[in-house]
């Protein structure tokens, strides 16, 4: 790897790990409120 791709793969992977940190609890809330209905 060169050391301009390797730049470029850190760049896509600080983004993917910021859009994780949002995407986790996200679904875990809806989640939730899923299984809640149907237990209800």
């Amino acid at each position: 790897m060169t050391v301009h791709d390797m730049e470029k793969a850190e760049a896509t992977y600080g983004s993917f790990m910021a859009t994780l940190k949002w995407a986790v609890p996200v679904i875990a809330i809806i989640a939730f409120i899923v299984v809640a209905l149907i237990a209800s």
